[in-house]
C-alpha cells in the first residue's frame, strides 16, 4: 500500500504549482551555466549521477547498503539514503536539463489542428462502414479471450492460497486405548515433528480436546487419539540463501533467497513422509491457512433412508477417492469397528428375588462410570467438576458384576441370577440432515498435485490441479456410476462455500450495475448512452481473464470476483468523460466531429488516471513490498499474497477497458449516428415498422418516392424564334 502510494504521488509530483515552479527555474538556469561546456563533457557526466541516484535509493531501502563495515543503520543509515537520493536527483535534473536537444520550435498555425489519434478516430467513425468493422473486431476479441480462458485457465479456488505457517496434525489408531497407550503413541509422533526441520514449537494433547482452532468447520477424525498443534518457523525469520551479482557489469547487487527445504509446503510434505513410517497409526495434517478458514476441499455426502445401501455407496465413493490421483488425507464418517457391551436386565425376575431395578442400575454403575453424587468448583477451573464413586480400579472389569451382591427383603442376592451381558457391534453416532441419515467422504488436496491435459490444439501440457477439477471429475463418476437407489448426494465444505460467496457477488454485481444504470440515465436522459457506459464492465472483465493467463493464476471466487466488481466502479468513469464531452460538443458542431474532438480532447486525463492507478497496484501485483523502515523488500510474502490477484485483475482489467473504450465508445456513437441517418437499410426499415411519428413520415416519404418512380412525365418541346430587335417603322 504505501510503494502504490509512493509511486501515485511521484507521478502527480510534476503538475505541482508555487514552489515546484520556482525550483523548476532554478534548475533550468543551472543547466543553461553547464551549456557553456562542450557537450561530450556533459554527456559524460550523466552516468555518475544516475549512479548516485541508484545508491540513494538503494541506501534509502537498505540502512547497510553502504554501511557494511559494522557501522550501524536503522534511522541514521536511512536519514543518509534520503540526502543521498534527493542530492543525486537534484544533480541529475541539473546535468539532463543541459544535454537535453533542443530544437526550434514550429510557427503555430491557427485553427484546430488534428493529431495523430484525431485522424484515427476519425477513420472509424466517418464512414458508416468502420463503426460495424471495430463492433466486430472487439465482440470477437472478447469472445476468442473467453474461449481461450475456459481451455487454458488455471483452475478455480475459494481464497488465496498462501504460505503455511501453523497446521494441525492428527494421530489415528483403532482399538480400546487407553489415555497413556494413546499418549505413547502421541509421543512418537511429537519426537518427529520437533526434530523436523522449519517447526518451531508444538503443543501435543492425547485423547479427546486440545487447543481451539479456526478450523473453518473440519472436525476431527473419528479414530483420532490425539493430535499435535505446530508453529512453523515465521516467513521472515526463515533461513536464506545470499545471492551476489552485478548488473550492467559494474553495479553491485545482492539479494537473499529464502531456503527452499524451508517453504511451508514442503516442511508439512516432509513432515508427512516422516510420519508415515511409524507403525500402528496414521497421520493427517491439516493446514492452517491464513485468511478465510477452510476444511478440507473435497467434501461428498452421501444421504439415504437405507442403512445398508448408505454403507455400500459410502464404501463404494471412498473407494473411487482413494484411486483418484492428487488427494490425501482421505477419511469417512463410517461408524469404527468396535464392540460395547449391553446389559439386559431380567424385570420379572428382579421383581420375584424383591430387588429393585434402580439399585441394579447404582450396582453396574459402580463398575462403570461411577455414580454421580454432586459437582463442585475449583479455583483452577471454570467449569465444575463432577464427584463420583465407584470401585478401586482394580474392580472396574466386568467380571465383577458375576460376584457382586445387591440387598433385597430376601437377602443379598447375587446380579448374575436376573442380569445377562453380550457383546454387540459398536454403533458410534447416527447424524441427519434434512432428516435424512448421511455419511461424509473427504479429502485433501496435494499442494504440488499436477496432471497432463492435451488441448484442442492436440498439445500436451502440465497443468496444476485444483478442487474444482477433482470434484468435476468425480462427480461425472457418480452421474454415471450405479449407486443404490435411493442415496443422493451433494459437495459441501469449500464447494458450498465458493457457491455462497458466488452467489453474493453475483448479486452484489448486478446490484452495482443496476444502481448505476439508474443514476446514468438520469444523467444523460438516454439509454442507449447508460448502456453504452456500463458495457465497459464487460470489457474489463476480458482484461481480467487476460490478466490471469498472463500471470498464470487461478481465478479467486473471493479475491478475483471482489476485483471484479471493484472494478464495474473504476472503469465506467472514462466512459462517463467521453460521452458526457461528446454531448456538450455535438450542441455547437457536428456529431461525428464532435465525436473526433471529444476522443482527442480527452485521451490524455483518460490515459494519465488509468496508467497513474496501474502503476501504483503494479508493486502489488507483483508481490512487491517495500520495508521503508527497516530497509530492504521481499517479493511473495504471505501478506503480499493476498492482493496479487485483485491487484492483477484491476492492473489488466483497467488497462484493458481503457484501450477498447477509447476505440469501442467513439465507434458505438458514430454507429448510432449512421443508423438515425439512414446509412443501413435493415435499421431504417425496422424504424419505419414502427407506429411513432418518426415510423410515419419515414413510410410516407418511402411511399411517395415509390410513386414518383412510376410517373412518366410528358415531353416538352419547343423551338426559339428569332427575336426582331430591329425597331418598327
Amino acid at each position: 500500500v504505501l510503494s502504490a502510494s509512493l509511486v501515485v504521488a511521484l507521478i502527480y509530483l510534476p503538475v505541482l504549482g508555487g514552489v515546484s515552479g520556482g525550483i523548476s527555474q532554478v534548475f533550468g538556469d543551472a543547466s543553461q551555466t553547464l551549456r557553456q561546456l562542450p557537450w561530450l563533457v556533459r554527456a559524460l557526466l550523466v552516468p555518475p549521477t544516475l549512479y548516485g541516484l541508484f545508491v540513494g535509493a538503494m541506501q534509502l531501502l537498505n540502512p547497510h547498503y553502504l554501511l557494511s563495515d559494522g557501522r550501524p543503520g536503522g534511522l541514521w543509515g536511512v536519514l543518509m539514503g534520503i540526502a543521498l537520493f534527493l542530492i543525486s536527483a537534484v544533480i541529475s535534473s541539473i546535468v539532463m536539463g543541459s544535454v537535453e536537444v533542443r530544437w526550434h520550435k514550429r510557427r503555430i498555425t491557427s485553427g484546430h489542428q488534428r493529431t495523430s489519434f484525431g485522424y484515427f478516430i476519425k477513420f472509424i467513425t466517418g464512414n458508416p462502414v468502420m463503426p460495424v468493422v471495430t463492433l466486430a473486431g472487439v465482440v470477437g476479441f472478447v469472445v476468442i479471450t473467453f474461449q481461450t480462458f475456459s481451455t487454458n485457465n488455471n483452475g478455480v479456488e475459494f481464497f488465496v492460497a498462501t504460505e503455511p505457517e501453523q497446521a494441525i496434525v492428527y494421530v489415528q489408531a483403532r482399538g480400546n486405548l487407553s489415555v497413556r497407550e494413546k499418549d505413547t503413541l502421541l509421543k512418537q509422533a511429537e519426537l518427529i515433528i520437533l526434530n523436523t526441520p522449519g517447526v518451531q514449537s508444538t503443543f501435543a494433547f492425547a485423547g479427546e480436546g486440545g487447543l481451539l482452532a479456526n478450523t473453518g468447520g473440519a472436525g476431527a477424525p473419528l479414530d483420532t487419539i490425539g493430535q499435535a498443534q505446530i508453529e512453523l518457523i515465521p516467513w521472515g525469520d526463515r533461513p536464506t540463501i545470499q545471492n551476489t551479482r552485478k548488473i550492467l557489469g559494474f553495479i553491485p547487487w545482492t539479494s537473499s533467497t529464502m531456503d527452499i527445504a524451508y517453504d511451508g509446503n514442503l516442511v508439512l510434505n516432509n513432515l508427512q513422509n516422516r510420519l508415515d513410517v511409524i507403525p500402528g497409526i496414521k497421520t493427517q495434517i491439516l493446514n492452517l491457512a491464513m485468511g478465510p478458514a477452510s476444511a478440507k476441499p473435497v467434501h461428498l455426502r452421501l444421504k439415504g433412508d437405507d442403512w445398508d445401501d448408505l454403507l455400500t455407496a459410502t464404501s463404494l465413493a471412498r473407494q473411487k477417492f482413494e484411486n483418484t490421483e492428487g488427494l490425501s488425507a482421505i477419511e469417512d464418517t463410517l461408524p469404527l469397528p468396535g464392540i460395547d457391551w449391553r446389559i439386559d436386565v431380567d424385570i420379572e425376575k428382579a421383581g420375584r428375588y424383591g430387588a429393585n431395578v434402580a439399585t441394579v442400575g447404582s450396582m453396574v454403575q459402580l463398575v462403570t462410570r461411577g455414580i454421580l453424587l454432586d459437582t463442585m468448583r475449583v479455583e483452577s477451573s471454570d467449569e465444575e467438576i463432577e464427584i463420583r464413586v465407584r470401585f478401586p480400579e482394580q474392580d472396574r472389569v466386568l467380571s465383577t458384576l458375576d460376584t457382586l451382591k445387591v440387598r433385597t427383603p430376601n437377602g443379598l442376592i447375587p446380579l448374575s441370577n436376573f442380569i445377562s451381558r453380550k457383546p454387540v457391534a459398536k454403533l458410534g453416532q447416527i447424524t441427519r440432515v434434512d432428516r435424512k441419515r448421511f455419511f461424509d467422504v473427504k479429502a485433501g488436496v496435494h499442494s504440488d498435485a499436477t496432471k497432463i491435459a492435451i488441448g484442442e490444439d492436440g498439445i500436451s501440457r502440465e497443468i496444476k490441479m485444483t478442487p474444482s477439477e477433482i470434484i468435476k471429475e468425480i462427480s461425472a463418476w457418480l452421474d454415471a456410476s450405479s449407486l443404490p437407489q435411493g442415496i443422493e448426494w451433494e459437495w459441501t465444505g469449500d464447494q458450498e462455500d465458493e457457491a455462497e460467496s458466488g452467489a453474493f457477488l453475483t448479486n452484489a454485481f448486478m446490484g452495482a450495475l443496476g444502481l448505476m444504470f439508474i443514476i446514468l440515465l438520469a444523467q444523460f436522459n438516454s439509454i442507449y448512452n447508460s448502456i453504452l457506459v456500463l458495457l465497459a464492465v464487460i470489457l474489463s472483465t476480458t482484461g481480467v481473464l487476460i490478466g490471469m493467463l498472463v500471470m498464470d493464476q487461478a481465478f479467486s471466487i473471493i479475491m478475483t470476483g471482489t476485483g471484479i466488481v471493484a472494478l464495474a466502479g473504476i472503469v465506467v468513469n472514462n466512459n462517463i468523460v467521453l460521452i458526457d464531452t461528446y454531448q456538450e460538443y455535438s450542441t455547437y458542431m457536428p456529431r461525428l466531429e464532435a465525436i473526433t474532438r471529444t476522443a482527442e480532447a480527452r485521451i490524455r486525463p483518460v490515459l494519465l488516471t488509468t496508467i497513474t492507478t496501474m502503476a501504483g497496484l503494479t508493486p502489488m501485483m507483483f508481490g512487491l513490498s517495500l520495508d521503508f523502515i527497516g530497509g530492504g523488500y521481499t517479493v511473495d510474502s504471505p501478506t503480499a499474497l493476498w492482493w496479487k490477484q485483485l491487484a492483477t485483475a484491476v492492473v489488466f482489467g483497467l488497462g484493458t477497458a481503457t484501450m477498447l473504450t477509447l476505440v469501442f465508445t467513439p465507434a458505438m456513437l458514430a454507429l448510432r449516428i449512421w443508423t438515425v441517418s439512414g446509412a443501413y437499410g435493415a435499421a431504417l426499415a425496422i424504424r419505419a415498422s414502427s407506429w411513432t411519428g418518426e415510423g410515419r413520415r419515414i413510410r410516407e416519404d418511402y411511399r411517395l418516392s415509390k410513386a414518383a418512380k412510376k410517373y412518366k412525365g410528358h415531353e416538352i418541346s419547343w423551338e426559339d424564334d428569332t427575336l426582331d430587335t430591329e425597331p418598327s417603322k
